[in-house]
């Protein structure tokens, strides 16, 4: 199944968040945002599974609760864990979406940004399939900035920032290897364009 979102395409999200364009593998690591909290904040992270290896369905079933920790000796850490995204950006532009923007998905863990702690309250995560020395494909980043556009104009985001910035110490994620200068050239094109 593919779902690549790049290509100019107009994206389109209903009234709870779901993006129409995209996968959707529904997680039960959610819940409800705080009464009348707003989504002005995009977080970018990196995972693989397993670490720096790509492809196959280990990330979906670590958000959905599905992953057989006996498949693979670092799976079993992850034993307990209970996390997920919005968003999950493949290494071929095809984006998966796991829990509605109006939900409070499982990304961030503790967090603080602009002085407000918990940022899964107030953001959208969006899990790039990667790791912090290998170079985000092309097509991830077209996938990206089409994605951030589209939160842009359905929500009143005020910033995009990487997990290791509301997590300093604690994460390291896009790393390097995540071309900061590329995706806010193409957001600030992107907003000219409107």
């Amino acid at each position: 199944m593919s779902a690549n979102i790049s290509g100019g395409r107009k994206l389109k999200f209903d009234r709870e968040g779901v993006l129409e364009q995209a996968i959707q593998v529904s997680s039960s690591n959610c819940d409800e945002r705080p009464d009348g909290e707003s989504i002005t904040l995009v977080v970018i992270h990196a995972i693989s599974l397993p670490p720096g290896e790509f492809g196959g369905d280990a990330i979906r079933r670590l958000f959905t609760n599905t992953l057989d920790c006996t498949a693979h000796p670092y799976f079993e850490t992850l034993r307990e864990l209970r996390v997920s995204a919005h968003f999950l950006i493949a290494r071929g532009g095809e984006v998966v979406q796991f829990v509605p923007c109006g939900k409070r998905a499982w990304h961030a863990g503790a967090s603080r940004y602009d002085g407000r702690d918990g940022c899964n309250d107030f953001s959208v995560g969006i899990e790039l399939e990667g790791t912090e020395d290998v170079a985000y494909t092309d097509a991830q980043y077209e996938a990206l900035t089409a994605l951030v556009g589209a939160l842009y104009e359905r929500y009143p985001i005020a910033d995009v920032v990487a997990h290791s910035d509301i997590a300093p110490g604690r994460k390291t994620d896009p790393g390097p290897s995540f071309d900061w200068g590329r995706v806010r050239a193409a957001l600030r094109r992107d907003q000219t364009r409107r």
